[in-house]
């Protein structure tokens, strides 16, 4: 087979297929066009979810006919007037994404410089189909009809409508971060769902972008180190989320997606932070041109630092300074007496009456007291309420507790009996062969998820009705997947319905949870379905929800349990499958046998 030269039209489809892998890519090349010609207001329609009609206009510089028909084709650009490609400061540079977007569509593109005429020129997939006048403000207007509409190998791999529109959402709000001097407006099938004006500061527009809730629990930074600038919002770490979809970085303006970026993040909350945590995060890297390539992909989104370590090292350095400046709101330090001695716990006896308690507890898993003796997990275990500690000195970080009645012999169970409780988050349980020590929240988060699991092989779940729905705030792409799977949610015992673009209304959560933070579990569930929505089936998916579910309904770290309530979450465990290790893979007991003991000791 012999060596030919491709046809023009051809190039320009596979420099589509590097460019253009679906209508969010398409709509980034066009929104950073319009952002390099100095625009101050951008505005996109979309329909279909980009997949029928792309169109940005902007009130940027514009151009003339004799431009308008240089750009369409491949590598003409004006972003750099010399050679020096290590230098550039604009989006764009590569001169590929006009012609390339053009080749698979019906391309459209209206200009007008300030003092001049307007043009207009259409192609149509690769062909000029018109030209001539056009009508329109000073700026720019780029039209994109039928995307891969001619390219059906291409179009098939096109993921759902809602799916495409989310993704398109995405780059217009991480292009608007960037870039809080330039007012931005969407609209997807004639209903306005993005819009930010410009002039706004930093932190307010990643607010408006993300969570409203993010001013109010964030630190600004602003740190600087060797010429590197480190600017943006960290959220603060309870302040956090499910999935990393909420983590926005910038390198000179630009959102990229870097590894060694999300790295630097993960290690700087790494001690704040449980692992199945997330921050939000908007960090904004300034490096000097050539400290940076942003010329390593064709779509630009990722780039590589000359000096990874000091990026790296900027970013850690830069978090932490400000978390820590940010006082008690952020870093929860552990207590200095975790590490205390064991000390008794004083019976009720020995209290005055103006010590004693005023109401109890209850059981941590939402269960009431007579509904122990009916499981036979909980037979024999007489059921008493919590005493919630009314102490004018701070409660012990370790306790023991008296037993009302005669302990059980640790030789009848597997998991032993429990002698008392560390760190308010431990239980310390003797059996026959060692010394056994569980994770309380861990635990119970196990115990509940199998209750759903029975559940719903059962039925379905118990739900429990709220006196007054909760409506929680979403972004629209996290309402239409919560909607979507409305129905199978509600086999969780979760009913919700839409209330409006941006919000969903809870009815009822599931009984198994008992109260809890209706807002948070429906905000993590959202989390999960957005990371798990292409790539795992409708089963596994749907676990991942109830482990959610089962985070949020399970006894906390920090929560003091009595005896009773300790013994009876031992004897669960041991006729729950699977209890041995958390919904996220962590162990939930450890056992230190005798003969460990004895060496901790030097006795053996």
């Amino acid at each position: 087979m012999s060596i030919r030269r491709l046809p023009e039209h051809l190039v320009n489809r596979i420099a589509a297929g590097e460019v253009v892998e679906r209508p969010a890519s398409a709509l980034k090349e066009l929104v950073e066009n319009a952002v390099d010609s100095g625009a101050t207001r951008i505005t996109v329609r979309l329909g279909g979810g980009g997949i029928d009609l792309i169109e940005v206009t902007d009130d940027g510089c514009g151009m003339t006919p004799a431009e308008m028909a240089l750009a369409l084709e491949r590598h003409a650009t004006s972003k750099l007037p010399d050679d020096a490609i290590d230098a550039v400061t604009t989006l764009g540079f590569r001169g590929e994404a006009l012609p390339s977007i053009a080749s698979v569509s019906r391309f459209t593109v209206e200009s007008r410089p300030r003092g001049a005429d307007g043009w207009s020129r259409t192609v149509d997939n690769g062909a000029l189909a018109a030209e001539g006048p056009a009508a329109l403000p000073p700026g720019t207007r780029v039209r994109v009809e039928g995307l891969f509409e001619k390219v059906p190998a291409r179009r098939k791999f096109l993921r759902s409508t809602r799916s495409e529109y989310a993704a398109c959402l995405d780059v217009v709000k991480r292009l608007a971060m960037a870039r809080p001097e330039i007012g931005f407006s969407v609209e997807h099938d004639g209903r306005r769902v993005l819009s930010v004006q410009e002039g706004m500061d930093r932190i307010a527009r990643v607010a408006a972008l993300t969570d409203r809730d993010l001013a109010a629990n964030s630190v600004g930074i602003d740190f600087e180190r060797e010429g590197i600038l480190l600017g943006g919002v960290a959220g603060l770490p309870t302040f956090n989320r499910g999935v990393a979809d909420h983590q926005y970085l910038f390198v000179n303006g630009r959102p990229v997606k870097d590894r060694l970026l999300t790295g630097a993040v993960r290690g700087a909350y790494a001690e704040m932070l449980a692992r199945d945590r997330h921050p939000v995060v908007a960090l904004f890297l300034d490096v000097p041109p050539d400290q940076v390539d942003v010329n390593v992909h064709p779509a630009k989104t990722e780039v590589r630092f000359r000096d990874p370590q000091l990026a790296r090292g900027l970013i850690v350095s830069g978090l932490r300074r400000a978390l820590d400046g940010a006082g008690h709101r952020s870093v929860q330090r552990p207590d200095a007496a975790v590490m205390g001695l064991w000390t008794s716990e004083p019976t009720s006896s020995d209290q005055s009456p103006s010590r004693q308690p005023s109401e109890s507890w209850g059981l941590p898993w939402g269960s009431d007291a007579s509904s122990l003796g009916k499981t036979p997990a909980f037979a024999g275990v007489t059921a008493l309420n919590d005493r919630r500690p009314t102490f004018i000195a701070p409660p012990p970080q370790a306790r023991a507790e008296p037993a009302g009645e005669p302990v059980p012999a640790a030789i009848s169970y597997p998991l032993g009996v429990a002698r008392g409780q560390v760190a308010r988050t431990y239980i310390v349980a003797e059996a026959e062969d060692g010394l056994v020590l569980v994770d309380q929240h861990a635990a119970h988060e196990r115990l509940v998820l199998e209750r759903m699991r029975r559940a719903v092989s059962s039925g379905g779940v118990a739900s429990q009705a709220l006196l007054l729905p909760e409506v929680v705030e979403l972004d629209e792409p996290a309402c239409d997947r919560l909607e979507a799977r409305a129905g199978e949610l509600a086999e969780f015992g979760l009913e919700l319905e839409r209330f409006g673009p941006r919000a969903m209304l809870v009815r009822a959560t599931p009984a198994l949870l008992g109260k809890g933070d209706v807002i948070a579990l429906v905000t993590d569930i959202a989390d999960e379905l957005a990371a798990f929505d292409q790539a795992l089936s409708l089963k596994e998916k749907l676990d991942h929800v109830a482990a959610t579910m089962a985070c949020h309904g399970s006894v906390r770290a920090g929560r003091v349990l009595s005896v009773a309530e300790m013994n009876a979450l031992l004897r669960e465990m041991e006729v729950t499958p699977h209890s041995g290790q958390c919904n996220h893979g962590r162990p939930t007991w450890v056992k230190l046998a005798h003969g460990d003991i004895e060496k901790l000791f030097g006795r053996k």
